[in-house]
């Protein structure tokens, strides 16, 4: 048991996962003390912020660390992939739920499977980008 656990802990795209959805998490559970003190879209809006910026600490220390880009142009480009992540999640969204709309389930059913689909496929990317992009090493200046 504890080799397997290394060996899951050794594997970047497990502990991608791992951590972005503990950023997720985050972002949840950071919703509702902030819902006490500010209307819901502003609470919803800080929350995904908090729960970003313990996504991008948590990769850049635990899952793409090396990394000798500026701290400034990761962020950046952090920010970057994300917004391309959201949208080719929320078009998938709506093409798979279109796919789905003949589908004899009930409404929150296909919903569910639509959403958790895009998900998923966004993670991908989402490692994509982050892995090539986001945190990958700054070229070496010739010399």
């Amino acid at each position: 048991m504890g080799a397997m656990l290394q060996q899951l802990a050794g594997n970047q795209v497990f502990r991608f996962l791992l951590l972005g959805g503990t950023a997720a998490a985050i972002n949840w559970l950071v919703r509702f003390p902030l819902s006490a003190v500010m209307p819901m879209g502003a609470a919803v809006v800080l929350a995904y912020m908090i729960g970003m910026c313990a996504g991008f600490t948590l990769y850049r220390k635990y899952v793409f660390p090396g990394s000798t880009r500026p701290l400034m142009e990761q962020t950046m480009t952090f920010i970057g992939v994300n917004l391309i992540g959201a949208v080719v999640v929320l078009g998938l969204t709506t093409l798979f739920l279109h796919l789905l709309a003949a589908a004899p389930w009930p409404n929150m059913v296909r919903e569910g499977l639509a959403h958790g689909a895009a998900i998923g496929i966004g993670a991908v990317i989402n490692f994509i980008g982050h892995k090539q992009l986001t945190f990958r090493l700054a070229p070496r200046a010739a010399g």
